[in-house]
């Protein structure tokens, strides 16, 4: 059930960074590679201020500002 959880949130985080982020999807894979890349990403930066989650809602946001960021880092490469 972990490895589907991973999935949905990383679908759902991908999804909704990318549209956050420049107005839509990456399509499913890329979603969820996003959001995978972003919850990995967030969980890191959420433990350097003292933050944890425990909640599928909690994942999601952490996720979700990953992902964010990692959008963020990958434009700002693209234009230098």
């Amino acid at each position: 059930m972990g490895f589907i959880a991973w999935l949905i949130i990383g679908g759902l985080a991908g999804w909704i960074a990318g549209n956050i982020m420049r107005g839509g999807g990456f399509g499913i894979l890329g979603n969820i590679g996003v959001g995978i890349v972003g919850a990995v990403l967030g969980g890191f930066l959420f433990s350097l201020l003292g933050l944890q989650s425990g909640s599928f809602i909690g994942s999601l946001v952490t996720a979700i500002v990953g992902a964010v960021v990692l959008l963020w880092v990958i434009s700002k490469v693209k234009q230098a």
